[in-house]
């Protein structure tokens, strides 16, 4: 789940915050309560854990117990992962 906070974290670093790495930020801090992203933001990044993680982010999904800070994005990101797995063995 490591790497995948620090590929989430490079993204929000590169994409939002101009490549300045806030050492403020924490991997538990909230994303939108810091104005780190925005709802524009919330679909570039679901767009980035589509294409990077080769996953689909349903509507429903979209909440921010799954989207609201990079842990929390990492946590989403290795649970659908895991759940991919599942459904590629059980075929």
């Amino acid at each position: 789940m490591q790497q995948i906070e620090e590929q989430v974290r490079q993204f929000i670093v590169d994409t939002f915050l101009f490549g300045d790495d806030d050492p403020t930020l924490t991997n538990e801090d909230s994303l939108l309560d810091n104005g780190v992203i925005d709802s524009t933001g919330v679909l570039e990044l679901v767009a980035f854990i589509e294409d990077r993680f080769q996953t689909k982010v349903e509507d429903i999904e979209l909440v921010p117990e799954n989207l609201g800070s990079i842990q929390r994005l990492a946590r989403f990101v290795q649970r659908k992962l895991s759940a991919q797995g599942a459904q590629v063995h059980a075929t």
